[in-house]
């Protein structure tokens, strides 16, 4: 979950992505970004206050992955100790332009990893159901025990063996 100050860094990319209709180059940049800010040797470089700024500065500049646009992001979130929330500001400008574009981000989770097919069936299903293109993302849980729950926006669909476990342990609690 992307904290406060990931979400308004990721607002005003977003709010200036829009404006200038470069919302997909932004997108690539923040990916960028990310990698960057997370690699782990590179991330301990940039957050140790002991080296000077100016050093770690130059680490950023230096790189050639980034343009001039992004360089000035990279630096500000060095400059105001913030590395560490690439990743948020990433996952909320996603969130935006998602949103923006009329996309649902949904989650499939299952005891098994799904199959490429079984995951395009369960997006397609969804999008027709929900009438939106659906980015679907999949996840492994082994304590559903089978069956799988899938969340979009503030919605659960809990069809779990797990969950019909739990009701059929409080219906008998119920009845005794």
């Amino acid at each position: 979950m992307a904290t406060a100050a990931a979400k308004r860094y990721a607002r005003a990319v977003f709010e200036l992505a829009t404006d200038e209709g470069r919302v997909e180059e932004w997108r690539r940049h923040l990916v960028a970004i990310t990698e960057l800010m997370g690699d782990p040797g590179i991330a301990q470089v940039l957050q140790n206050p002991t080296i000077p700024a100016a050093r770690r500065m130059e680490l950023i500049t230096g790189t050639k992955l980034l343009d001039p646009e992004a360089t000035n992001l990279a630096r500000m979130l060095v400059e105001t100790g913030r590395v560490d929330q690439a990743g948020g500001i990433l996952d909320e400008f996603e969130e935006l332009a998602d949103e923006a574009a009329g996309r649902v981000r949904a989650t499939v989770t299952t005891a098994v990893e799904l199959s490429t097919d079984d995951r395009e069936r369960i997006g397609d299903q969804l999008s027709q159901r929900l009438g939106k293109e659906v980015r679907l993302t999949a996840a492994v849980d082994r304590r559903i025990v089978g069956g799988l729950t899938l969340r979009y926006g503030d919605h659960l669909i809990d069809a779990s063996v797990a969950a019909r476990l739990q009701q059929l342990r409080r219906q008998l609690a119920d009845a005794s």
